[in-house]
């Protein structure tokens, strides 16, 4: 077989070769997407309020409340630490990596916007694609300062990233070649290989106590059952918040409340229980979460009303992804659906649409008024156009922070609920 032989490239250039210039059309195009690029300055105020409401609690559960072990404060203490400098990376990287693609082209127009000089303009996409790596960065060094090179839970926790990884690339190659729904579902199946294939955890469930007498076992082994569990954990937690979006913060809004529960919820859980192999999934799973919540906020200052940036289908999926890993391996999945509530909800009202049984439309998005700055509510099953016709017409910041308020509610009645039946239940 005739060996190929790669062209110039292998040959010595000239000492004194010039490097070749890059096309006139090609600088033309870079500077006039720069020219374009309309990108306001991070909204910090927003943040740091959401940081303090959510960071505050946790703060004083961890380390003022409940007399946590001293190396497990170390830790949470050097991911906190790990975990804010990544929010500054965002900042920072954010505003770069919305030139370069917006020189790519994929930018799009808010919707929401039309008939307003604000709805002209170019907003690049697929900024999730820099919470993503950030995040990937932070828990891969982490690992450096928490796990002996012999830790049973260091496999578990490097498919977890394996996952995140897949369906941080996976949910990229989407908003590039937006491919179809029935491959949207497709994706976080294929993401959750490596968490199923490493998972070496119990596959058993406890059965709620009013039901023991009707099962006739207090325990239930599942086997591979379980993992399929997992597998749909995963398919629904991404999905769900891709179809509750289409406003400006909502996305990001919604997924920072829920790893915010979360974190409350695993803290308080080491405090309250005494199973060693409990208390460390649930300090796995803080792990997991606290860079997520710090890079997404760092997010949101971008993606808050106006947005100057979109999320894209990256950030959904890596969100959800994410978030799924965090409650599976914490061994928290129940509760992690409750806190899911307002997604489960929209899920359910879009079913008539999502599997054709209606017509569904491209965009489920309510109407905007361009002469009084109002949405108003369509015929489409999703809770953005439920909240416009339960509640009237309003604008696209006020109905964002209606459905916030109702996430952050839900996640309240959780813990509330899970206080109420705690020890009747299980």
């Amino acid at each position: 077989m005739d060996a190929r032989r790669r062209p110039a490239a292998t040959a010595a250039a000239p000492a004194d070769a010039q490097p070749r210039p890059r096309p006139a059309a090609a600088v033309a195009a870079a500077e006039a997407a720069d020219a374009e690029l309309v990108l306001r300055p991070p909204n910090l105020r927003v943040v740091a309020a959401a940081m303090v409401a959510f960071l505050a609690p946790f703060s004083y559960l961890a380390f003022v409340h409940y007399p946590l072990d001293a190396a497990l404060r170390r830790s949470i203490l050097i991911c906190g630490a790990m975990s804010l400098g990544g929010f500054f990376v965002v900042l920072r990287l954010i505003p770069v990596a919305a030139r370069y693609l917006l020189r790519r082209g994929m930018w799009g127009k808010d919707i929401n916007k039309r008939g307003l000089p604000m709805g002209e303009i170019r907003v690049p996409e697929a900024l999730g694609i820099v919470v993503g790596i950030v995040y990937l960065i932070i828990a891969i060094l982490f690992q450096h300062f928490n796990f002996a090179a012999d830790s049973m839970w260091l496999v578990e926790y490097n498919a977890a990233l394996a996952s995140v990884c897949f369906m941080v690339l996976l949910g990229f190659i989407d908003d590039v070649l937006d491919v179809p729904w029935r491959v949207k579902l497709l994706l976080p199946t294929i993401a959750a290989l490596p968490l199923l294939m490493a998972y070496a955890g119990g596959t058993s469930i406890s059965i709620p106590k009013p039901l023991t007498s009707y099962v006739g076992v207090a325990v239930l082994e599942l086997g591979s059952l379980y993992k399929l569990f997992m597998l749909l954990l995963a398919v629904f937690c991404t999905n769900s918040i891709n179809i509750h979006a289409g406003l400006n913060g909502l996305e990001v809004g919604q997924t920072v409340i829920i790893s915010a529960a979360v974190l409350i919820h695993n803290v308080m859980r080491i405090g309250s229980s005494t199973d060693i192999e409990a208390q460390q999934a649930h300090a796995f799973s803080i792990y997991l979460v606290l860079p997520f919540l710090t890079t997404s906020l760092a997010l949101l200052a971008f993606n808050w009303y106006p947005s100057s940036v979109f999320v894209g289908d990256t950030y959904t999926y890596f969100a959800g992804m994410a978030l799924a890993v965090v409650g599976i391996l914490g061994h928290f999945s129940e509760t992690l659906l409750l806190f899911f509530l307002p997604e489960v909800l929209n899920f359910l009202c879009s079913v008539p649409q999502l599997f054709k049984f209606v017509p569904c439309p491209r965009h489920r998005l309510p109407r905007f008024d361009p002469h009084t700055g109002l949405l108003t509510g369509t015929k489409d099953g999703n809770l953005v156009n439920i909240f416009l016709r339960i509640f009237g017409r309003c604008t696209e910041r006020t109905l964002c922070i209606r459905l916030l308020i109702f996430q952050a509610l839900s996640c309240l009645f959780c813990f509330w609920l899970r206080y109420m039946i705690t020890g009747w239940y299980k």
